[in-house]
């Protein structure tokens, strides 16, 4: 491993589009702690900036046809910069949908039917794992669509199992946050 290190940024991605795991990890501890910084001073949440960083070495090692014009320093930041105008833009529109559904409430233009209400209900979360990021909403579909052990996931995705782990403990609290939160504007809809 210490013989990677002494390698340019370049040799080892071209070893790591030849499939060279250990260049990738070399890659990846030459600018995961910089990328993860960089990212914390645009996302305020820590968990979200690390979320960010992983997704795009994921895509880094499950894309081994990548191009990369200038440097491969350039490409990770400029990849983290572009995923963090993802991220804004997908809080903006979660922001939106709130105050939406706040606006709703107050005008007491709810309907009561039990049918109408499941379906909104399957659908928000639907709409809420879409929401999760994409690495994280990856992991928590083949944990409860395909029904896969969290040790196939992590073999399938080349991640550990304390990864897998931890991601599937984040969407089920982002998931649970959200859905309670929407179960209580229910109830309350409900009461009036």
């Amino acid at each position: 491993m210490s013989a990677y290190k002494s390698l340019t940024d370049l040799e080892l991605f071209v070893l790591m589009q030849e499939g060279n795991k250990y260049a990738f990890e070399e890659i990846y501890e030459r600018f995961n702690g910089l990328l993860y910084i960089y990212a914390c001073k645009m996302v305020p949440d820590k968990e979200d900036a690390r979320d960010i960083v992983q997704e795009i070495f994921v895509y880094l090692w499950s894309n081994p046809d990548i191009k990369i014009k200038s440097q491969l320093s350039a490409y990770l930041y400029t990849a983290v910069r572009y995923k963090i105008f993802d991220w804004l833009d997908k809080n903006k529109s979660r922001t939106n949908y709130l105050q939406s559904l706040e606006n709703f409430a107050d005008q007491g233009d709810y309907v009561t039917d039990n049918y109408i209400r499941e379906r909104e209900f399957a659908s928000l979360i639907e709409k809420e794992v879409a929401l999760l990021p994409p690495k994280m909403r990856v992991i928590f579909e083949m944990s409860r669509r395909q029904h896969l052990t969290q040790k196939e996931i992590a073999d399938i995705l080349h991640l550990s199992d304390k990864t897998v782990k931890k991601q599937m403990s984040n969407a089920l609290k982002v998931l649970r946050l959200k859905l309670t939160s929407f179960l209580l504007l229910a109830i309350i809809l409900m009461i009036r």
